[in-house]
């Protein structure tokens, strides 16, 4: 049995904001996986389409749970799946069926292959003039790098991104979280929802072309004003807020825990510094050099003094921006983080209880909801080829000759 979560300020009756608008998501991987199940979460129809035998390469991806990748089970959830194979014409016939009632089709794939396969953005704009496309690809759809294969850390680097993380006079470093993926996932839902609002006023589709290097480069707004206004380049280590600066770091505490402390602005670090009992340090918020040196050694020493939820407790108290360095698993079982309901759990027919991730958007009339788990392999290609008006006989030979 498949649980439904809600949050708990909203009505019990209440309505998904996207219910009605159906979605055909030809995703592999994490960008568009993600994509549609954030507008699966707000009520939209997910049918996803994946490769009979095998599915979306995600599914066996470590860590493993039962049968499934916890990877794919924390981005596919409120979906339907069938296998169709899009190289057979009879699987192609199917997807175009398919395409000509859906109001979205988002794909993950390089640019190209789907206009090759006869299933691009032109041709089912043919039979269905109000189809939203959104493909999301690494470099976009166009540009030298169009078809240039990359991942995550690629796209960093392009954009001049790298150089952020590490530390002083150490060079760039791998990041730890997946930026130009997720935010591709999120940029790409914002484009399709304006998509189908524009068509409102217009009685037409578009297509959406979504990069993760674009998106990625979304993350550097605050930063690129160094370069574009100021002819400086931030460094990991060196610039003010990545590492540069005492006032906005990360610390070691009594215990061996960690903390952040983010007091940028001159009030926030001058009730630190009386508080810490550093006092002679308010003068100086942003050092450099061997001064810079000399403050970092003296407030690793400060923070030695007292144990994370010593600091933490002060800086609550005393409204200071810091906080705690969890682990992710010290994370999901922070307060706060269970107010806001950021880990959920649903029932999977297969894989037992399962968690998954919050909400990113609450909203007091249509909430966010798992209405249901990601989708075993095909588990609803019968389902939907009997919506398409196929009898048994016909999905039985189809399952025969491979096309699902």
């Amino acid at each position: 049995m498949t649980t439904t979560e809600r949050s708990t300020n909203a009505p019990k009756d209440a309505r998904g904001a996207l219910e009605g608008l159906k979605v055909l998501d030809a995703s592999r991987l994490l960008p568009a996986a993600l994509c549609t199940q954030l507008l699966g979460d707000l009520g939209a129809d997910i049918l996803k389409v994946e490769e009979p035998g095998r599915g979306d390469y995600q599914r066996g991806f470590p860590p493993i749970g039962k049968v499934d990748s916890g990877t794919f089970l924390l981005c596919n959830r409120n979906k339907r799946s069938m296998t169709l194979n899009l190289k057979h014409e009879e699987g192609k016939r199917i997807f175009r069926e398919l395409a000509a009632q859906s109001d979205v089709v988002v794909e993950g794939f390089r640019p190209g292959v789907m206009d090759r396969l006869g299933l691009g953005y032109e041709e089912l704009r043919k039979i269905n003039p109000r189809l939203v496309y959104c493909a999301i690809s690494g470099y976009g759809q166009d540009g030298p790098y169009r078809r240039v294969a990359g991942h995550d850390l690629n796209y960093l680097g392009v954009i001049g991104a790298l150089p952020l993380f590490g530390k002083a006079g150490e060079g760039p470093m791998v990041p730890g979280l997946l930026a130009a993926d997720i935010g591709a996932s999120m940029i790409g839902a914002w484009g399709i929802l304006a998509a189908v609002l524009a068509r409102q006023k217009t009685g037409e589709g578009q297509f959406v072309d979504v990069s993760m290097m674009d998106a990625a480069v979304s993350f550097l707004t605050y930063h690129a004003a160094e370069p574009l206004f100021g002819s400086v380049e931030p460094k990991g280590g060196e610039y003010r807020n990545t590492g540069g600066a005492p006032c906005y770091g990360i610390f070691r505490c009594k215990d061996g825990h960690y903390v952040t402390l983010g007091a940028l602005e001159d009030h926030f670090w001058a009730r630190f510094c009386d508080l810490a009992g550093v006092p002679q340090l308010k003068q100086d918020q942003f050092p450099e050099g061997d001064a810079r040196e000399s403050q970092f050694s003296l407030m690793e020493e400060v923070f030695r003094k007292r144990t994370r939820q010593e600091w933490v407790d002060l800086f609550f108290a005393n409204d200071i921006p810091g906080g705690p360095v969890n682990t992710m698993s010290e994370a999901f079982d922070d307060p706060h983080m269970r107010a806001r309901q950021m880990l959920l759990h649903v029932d999977h027919p297969i894989e037992g209880r399962i968690p998954q991730l919050g909400f990113p958007v609450k909203f007091s009339g249509t909430p966010a909801s798992i209405n249901s788990p990601p989708p075993t392999l095909g588990q609803h290609t019968g389902d939907v080829l009997s919506g398409l008006g196929y009898d048994a006989a016909r999905i039985a030979s189809l399952a025969q000759n491979g096309t699902t």
